[in-house]
């Protein structure tokens, strides 16, 4: 659940700006954030590799909170931002993030109020140049000025542990929709190839009246390409390329084979 739904209170702390909502009084130990006792190593700083990952169960929806609705984007693929970052720290670690992750603050991670759960964020800090690569799995801040919460690693790699704040610049690096876009396409069969166009739609008629098969002619660069499908059934592919090779087309092959076999 995302954690701002039942908030009492905004904590804006003088060391890290965090705000928190509160599910109940009795949540956190303290009342207010803390810095850890010791600075994040080298390796903890280290940038996490944005890879595909789906839409988290949690923290995705729709929510309200103060007044205002917020509504996450699940399907950007493209977002670049600029404003204030803050960073939440020891108050915070090892209780659950709005994806029900827990939070480490030592980890490369960042609470958006509306990017989707999980994706991945290059964060630059305006007046050093310093950038750091953030998985956003949290909501947050809920601030009118703020527009990310960085953990505790990514404000140390960034320069902006000392003043709590720092203008910065996102830009979305890796999402669920670009991971969609990124699913297997659909399978095809080649069966011909040829500037000819009048063949290709010839034989587009016979295999849709003849052998009851879906088909297509694919144009490019002045080539006329006749195809069997789509399908993503790769079993239904198997058995229209048996079914063509044993035809009237021995010399039938998968245009995409990566996706079909």
């Amino acid at each position: 659940m995302i954690r701002a739904l039942l908030l009492s209170s905004l904590v804006v702390l003088s060391s890290c700006s965090s705000i928190e909502v509160q599910p109940n009084a009795g949540r956190y130990s303290q009342t207010k954030d803390s810095t850890p006792a010791r600075l994040p190593t080298l390796l903890e700083m280290t940038d996490p590799a944005p890879k595909a990952e789906p839409l988290s169960p949690g923290g995705n929806r729709p929510y309200r909170l103060f007044g205002q609705s917020y509504t996450p984007l699940t399907d950007a693929t493209v977002h670049t931002e600029m404003g204030i970052a803050s960073w939440y720290g020891n108050k915070f670690h090892g209780h659950l993030t709005s994806n029900g992750e827990t939070y480490n603050m030592f980890a490369m991670t960042a609470a958006h109020k509306t990017l989707p759960l999980p994706s991945y964020v290059k964060v630059t800090n305006l007046d050093n140049g310093k950038a750091a690569i953030v998985r956003v799995n949290d909501r947050g801040p809920f601030h009118r000025d703020r527009i990310i919460d960085l953990s505790y690693s990514a404000a140390s790699k960034i320069g902006m542990l000392q003043q709590g704040t720092a203008r910065v610049q996102l830009e979305l690096l890796q999402s669920p929709a670009m991971l969609a876009q990124q699913q297997p396409a659909d399978c095809y069969i080649q069966v011909f190839a040829s500037a000819d166009d009048n063949k290709a739609r010839q034989l587009l008629q016979q295999l849709q009246q003849q052998q009851a098969l879906p088909a297509e002619i694919h144009s490019g660069s002045g080539i006329f390409r006749l195809r069997v499908g789509p399908t993503r059934d790769k079993r239904q592919a198997q058995q229209w390329l048996q079914q063509l090779r044993s035809g009237n087309f021995p010399a039938a092959f998968y245009a995409n084979s990566q996706l079909c076999s």
